[in-house]
């Protein structure tokens, strides 16, 4: 019997969405929404250049590579990166953000005719009645930027995104004339967004199914929808996958989640439930790990040690019951079995291993594994009470260092080694 058959999945027995059948694109926002954090860095173009190659190795279908408008610099890199999508062949559509205004249209046009490669045209505006009091807007003002923006987009040739800003808290009747407006004008795709995080996994839902249902049924066109979210409230992930069981094409996320605030919804996170739900991935997940590395190093971020998959603790067992049962999984069934007793997610398509550490919480189970594994006898009794004695001793856990220490002064008290660390039988004569 396989590891994975001993395991009864209340997700997924007899649950009404099928993620095996899902024909979800992923659309990685890292190069834009990413570079809105306060704490990440703009990191260099070798950088994004690395991370662009590294996103279809993931399975991840299309990117984000900018605001172009705001900047000269950003408008120079987002034509570089397209024309690297272009000259390499990188199986990876290109997309990205404009105000709705003529103007920022015809500079992703221009880009897009000297890279060689399609940009599609995310045009976003906010329609939220708190947003649009703030900026003094009316409903017909709204209306009339679209229009203009989008029709001079479809004009030029641009793939249309069109992006209602703050949609999961915007009155049923804006969506329906702003989103109704776009289809009629050629936008082939809509992009719902959570911009303040504050949706819940049954308001995407019905987000999605009015959408559908007040705005694409009567249109009789057919038109792709999007989802993007962010984390304010923990749900980014969440409602991530309430939106594509509720049927959108298209969900953006960006790499550790950074992103403006408390950030978007973590695109190695999402990948990693996609993967465990059995949704069609043509991607390497363990490319993963250097995904996010490369990110965290190139933003100057810090990867906490309890974040999933890459932080340092994702696949470390230190309780002494954890780390028995990792073993005892190991010697029956080998890395596929340790990978599901005590874990959700199998560190092994990750390119990752379990991993057992000695601290005040182990037990004799942690202390012969690490024994074992740094060739020791695991059965030596004095060296699994020396070591535990030590670890019993710390508030942390011990590095390698002071378990070696352990070990080796052990072994020099009861004669087995000389003091300068070498074993007697093969001292100099």
């Amino acid at each position: 019997m396989k590891a994975a058959d001993l395991v009864y999945d209340w997700s997924r027995r007899g649950a009404a969405f099928d993620y095996r059948k899902a024909r979800i694109t992923l659309n990685d926002v890292t190069l834009r929404d990413g570079l809105h954090s306060p704490s990440a860095k703009d990191p260099p173009l070798e950088a994004k250049l690395r991370l662009l190659h590294l996103m279809p190795e993931l399975g991840i279908g299309s990117a984000d590579l900018g605001f172009p408008a705001t900047g000269l610099q950003m408008g120079a890199q987002v034509g570089i990166l397209a024309a690297e999508i272009a000259s390499a062949r990188l199986p990876l559509a290109a997309n990205a953000v404009a105000r709705m205004t003529v103007e920022d249209v015809d500079g992703i046009a221009e880009l897009s005719d000297e890279a060689g490669i399609p940009i599609e045209a995310g045009l976003f505006i906010a329609a939220s009645d708190v947003r649009m009091e703030a900026e003094g807007w009316t409903l017909d003002h709204l209306l009339r930027m679209s229009e203009a923006a989008v029709g001079a987009a479809v004009r030029l040739g641009l793939p249309v995104m069109y992006v209602v800003e703050d949609a999961s808290r915007a009155r049923p009747e804006v969506l329906r004339a702003l989103y109704g407006l776009a289809v009629s004008h050629g936008a082939g795709r809509l992009c719902l967004t959570d911009t303040a995080g504050a949706a819940t996994p049954g308001g995407v839902k019905r987000l999605v199914n009015f959408l559908k249902d007040e705005v694409l049924a009567p249109s009789g066109v057919t038109v792709l929808l999007d989802w993007h979210g962010h984390r304010d409230r923990g749900l980014a992930i969440a409602n991530c996958l309430a939106a594509i069981e509720a049927g959108v094409d298209r969900v953006h996320a960006s790499a550790l989640g950074v992103g403006e605030r408390a950030g978007n919804a973590e695109m190695d996170i999402l990948l990693a439930n996609l993967a465990v739900l059995g949704a069609p991935h043509g991607g390497d997940l363990s490319r993963l790990p250097a995904y996010c590395h490369l990110v965290a190093e190139a933003m100057g971020l810090t990867i906490p040690f309890n974040y999933p998959v890459v932080g340092s603790d994702a696949f470390s067992a230190a309780a002494g019951i954890d780390a028995s049962a990792v073993m005892k999984a190991m010697e029956k069934g080998g890395a596929e079995m340790a990978d599901q007793v005590y874990s959700s997610l199998p560190a092994s398509s990750f390119g990752l291993m379990q991993h057992i550490v000695v601290s005040p919480a182990s037990g004799h189970a942690n202390v012969r594994h690490w024994l074992q594994q740094h060739g020791y006898d695991a059965h030596d009794r004095d060296l699994v009470e020396s070591l535990l004695a030590e670890a019993k001793r710390h508030d942390r856990v011990l590095s390698i260092n002071e378990c070696y220490r352990v070990v080796t002064e052990a072994l020099v008290r009861r004669g087995a080694l000389g003091a300068e660390g070498v074993p007697v039988d093969r001292a100099p004569a």
